[in-house]
């Protein structure tokens, strides 16, 4: 069946502002350096207007990942809420100068569109601070059912499942991709977000998803357990396919039964931020395309490795090179 897109993702539509700051700067603002931390309005305006040199990214984890997929040549699309503001603006036409369709665009609304001020120290050292803002509010008026459904494959990102609304976005995305022949799946993102919702999110995995991308935290919260394969296997007895990170030892893929090990060759990251969205962004090339398990591996371990060689949540060179260099056929 013909599809408009490959992948289509769904998660925070959020800017990534940063910007150069040394320890005493650090200190002056009170921000704790080398950490994500959540922060309010007041205090992301505050921020904000303190940073001299700024440059700006549209980010969030699965935009990150659809980026990839979309840096990869296949079609992608991203659904997430921003609002008609400077950032928000922003944000959708960076998203069409990557080629990537951003169907809802910007909305009037009383909150500011997400942002994360990246305070980058001079040893490499980066200080994020998140304001959730209007993403954190996306709902199912904010998901076209026709989009999902012309979808090969739907990425839901996990960050989103604190609110009612972001899990009903969630059924009716999968359900509409599934209902058209399509694949759907989550990033589990967080093993904190699994212990507040641990109920939702098994039953969402088992009864609308068909795959699972998490790394060795996050599968193995999924059922309280301390023992990986224990994770690995209860995850897979509910889900068709799991794919497991499990940093600088590479991934655990189990699908239909068969599990199946992809090694890595360990490097020092320049910064390990986004090393998992850059996995999902390969595994999920190599899904879409009908690649074999072991292929799927192997290409999300290529982007990962890319990723973590510049500061950033994304690869600044073409990944088909990247491919290519690893002997991974496009």
């Amino acid at each position: 069946m013909s599809k408009t897109y490959d992948v289509v993702g769904i998660g925070n539509a959020v800017v990534d502002v940063i910007s150069h700051a040394d320890d005493s700067f650090l200190d002056h603002m009170g921000i704790t350096k080398g950490i994500m931390q959540l922060i309010e309005k007041d205090r992301a305006e505050l921020l904000y207007g303190a940073m001299s040199d700024r440059t700006q990214a549209a980010g969030g984890s699965v935009a990150n990942s659809i980026a990839g997929i979309g840096n990869l040549g296949l079609s992608t699309a991203f659904v997430g809420r921003v609002t008609d503001d400077a950032l928000g603006r922003f944000y959708a036409d960076a998203l069409a100068a990557d080629g990537t369709a951003f169907p809802n665009g910007p909305v009037q609304s009383g909150l500011p569109t997400s942002r994360s001020m990246i305070f980058v120290s001079p040893d490499g050292e980066r200080s994020m601070n998140t304001y959730l803002g209007v993403s954190a509010e996306l709902g199912t008026d904010d998901v076209d059912e026709g989009v999902a459904a012309a979808a090969r494959v739907v990425f839901l990102e996990g960050y989103l499942f604190d609110k009612p609304k972001g899990k009903d976005a969630f059924k009716l995305v999968a359900r509409a991709c599934r209902a058209a022949g399509g694949k759907a799946g989550i990033a589990i993102s967080d093993p904190f977000c699994v212990e507040r919702h641990r109920a939702d999110f098994l039953a969402l995995i088992e009864n609308e998803l068909d795959f699972v991308i998490g790394n060795e935290d996050e599968i193995k919260s999924l059922f309280e357990t301390d023992d990986l394969d224990e994770g690995l296997a209860k995850t897979s007895a509910i889900c068709p396919l799991v794919a497991c990170t499990r940093s600088g030892d590479g991934v655990s893929i189990v699908a239909g039964g068969e599990r199946t090990d992809v090694g890595v060759t360990k490097i020092v990251p320049v910064d390990a931020t986004g090393a998992g969205d850059g996995f999902a962004a390969g595994f999920l090339y190599g899904l879409a395309t009908g690649r074999s398990m072991k292929d799927c591996g192997e290409m999300g371990c290529a982007v990962a490795g890319e990723v973590i060689r510049y500061v950033g949540p994304r690869a600044e060179t073409d990944l088909k090179d990247v491919f290519a260099a690893s002997g991974i056929s496009l």
